[in-house]
């Protein structure tokens, strides 16, 4: 098997691991590094308790995005940028401690 990953690339995804504390993110460099090791998708996937195709899904995004980061965008506001602002001042001036209470 090819090699994916330049040595400095390596280097600072070691470097990036050692320092990251998203779970997430650390399965993901861990699965980059382990199939630049020769390790197949079957193999990372048993070590890291995940499945075949998670492992390759993160493989992919990684060659082609150099994604690492789980990226949640949210979804779309249906607020206007006035009511957004008026929803924003009025939780800043009043704390709710039960959902209950914003009815």
């Amino acid at each position: 098997m090819t090699k994916i990953l330049k040595p400095e690339e390596r280097e600072q995804l070691l470097a990036r691991h050692r320092k990251e504390r998203e779970k997430h993110t650390c399965d993901r460099i861990k699965a980059v590094l382990a199939y630049d090791d020769g390790y197949s998708y079957s193999e990372i996937a048993r070590i890291l308790l995940l499945d075949d195709a998670t492992i390759k899904r993160h493989i992919d995004g990684y060659l082609h995005h150099q994604k690492l980061s789980i990226e949640n965008g949210g979804s779309v506001s249906k607020l206007t940028e006035e009511e957004a602002q008026k929803l924003l001042s009025h939780l800043n001036e009043i704390i709710y401690l039960y959902v209950k209470d914003i009815w």
